[in-house]
């Protein structure tokens, strides 16, 4: 038989996907994959399953119902002051993912450059393979995960075409400064680059934290695609709503990439995110206050433990250095170890690297009811007292 696609063979599975499946053959509490164990808001849930019965059921248009693309749009007005053309600024998506994959194929050439920064999600560096282009990585540096400046204007070459940006950060929680944003909005100008901006995680920011969308800051809005995630801003992750706000020309070439992805998505779960996008500020406030409770409950208690965390701005997830603990082994060996042992499930940071991983942090997910996390940290201390 002749050779399939060599990258997706060489591919293995996620680590999400190995260490859930381990949590689930061993009773773990799974810190690992970013979800909420509790359900998103009852009103929105509500109106998803209300469309399903109003004979409304066959596809909608390509980037999304009108009424979804109306609410994008008014949304990044109302929060950050961005004019969005809702008929021609958004096309709506299967999962922020898959705007993901969607951008990037708008924008990449075979022999193109993109450059990414570690750590980085899973998704990025395949798919600008898969697209025949070179991924050029800048890493930041724990603990402070601060931007190195040098290293990425280095970066750049005439073959860039665009800088991925996730902020908030996943693994890290980083959010990216005003100044760091205005440093890489610098050197794209400079080099005439786009920005793929995945802000998934854009209402789940810390105080005194601020997320600032690049797209607003001066000569940004022409040249960059923001992605947000119905998932991760309504804690449903399930239902894959994604959107991408841009300027007319980009999101036409994102529509045309989407449209050989899925072509569209669900129309009732499409009604009631635009329901939950017009919620009043205080929704999004207490969600953010929320989550900032259940971090700092797993941020001391992993502190007590012994365990050195890391900052977390943003985002669901908190990160550890396991280096106080001398367990023997990585951080691979100390994820499968706390989950079949402890009962415990988290990730080891080395999955978010190419190459040459650090080996001593692992990433716990706080977006869990308080008990949880308690009985969690509890089953943690067990498990050292009993290896120590």
């Amino acid at each position: 038989m002749k050779p399939a696609n060599k990258l997706l063979e060489q591919t293995g599975t996620t680590i999400f996907t190995v260490m859930s499946a381990l949590s689930l053959q061993h009773g773990a509490i799974n810190l690992g994959q970013g979800f909420p164990d509790t359900e998103g808001p009852a009103d929105i849930v509500q109106a998803a399953a209300g469309a399903l019965l109003d004979h409304r059921n066959q596809y909608p248009p390509l980037t999304g119902l009108p009424e979804l693309k109306s609410a994008v749009a008014a949304a990044n007005q109302r929060f950050y002051g961005l004019p969005i053309d809702p008929a021609a600024g958004v096309c709506v998506t299967s999962g922020a993912t898959e705007a993901i994959t969607a951008c990037l194929m708008a924008l990449l050439n075979p022999g193109d450059e993109a450059i990414l920064i570690e750590p980085l999600y899973d998704t990025y560096l395949p798919v600008v393979k898969l697209l025949g282009a070179t991924a050029r990585l800048v890493r930041l540096e724990p603990p402070d995960w601060h931007l190195p400046r040098a290293e990425l204007a280095a970066a750049f070459s005439p073959k860039t075409k665009l800088l991925l940006l996730n902020s908030p950060m996943n693994p890290t929680g980083k959010v990216f400064t005003a100044d760091e944003l205005g440093f890489i909005a610098g050197l794209l100008t400079q080099h005439d680059a786009y920005a793929v901006c995945d802000e998934v995680y854009e209402h789940l920011v810390f105080p005194p934290a601020r997320h600032i969308p690049l797209m607003t800051l001066p000569g940004m809005a022409a040249r960059s695609l923001r992605i947000g995630s119905a998932g991760k801003t309504f804690s449903l992750t399930g239902w894959k709503v994604g959107y991408i706000s841009g300027p007319e020309n980009l999101i036409a070439l994102a529509a045309k990439a989407h449209q050989n992805l899925t072509f569209t998505t669900a129309p009732n779960l499409q009604r009631a995110v635009a329901l939950g996008l017009a919620k009043p500020d205080d929704y999004f406030t207490a969600l953010a206050g929320a989550l900032m409770e259940r971090r700092d409950i797993l941020n001391t208690g992993l502190q007590r433990l012994g365990f050195l965390t890391l900052p977390a701005d943003g985002s669901y997830f908190i990160t550890a250095d396991i280096s106080p603990l001398r367990f023997p082994g990585d951080d691979v060996e100390f994820c499968r170890a706390i989950t079949t042992q402890a009962g415990v499930a988290a990730i080891p940071v080395s999955a978010f690297y190419a190459a040459t991983p650090p080996r001593n942090y692992v990433r716990f997910a706080f977006c869990k009811q308080p008990d949880i996390l308690h009985e969690a940290l509890a089953r943690l201390q067990r498990w050292i007292n009993a290896t120590g």
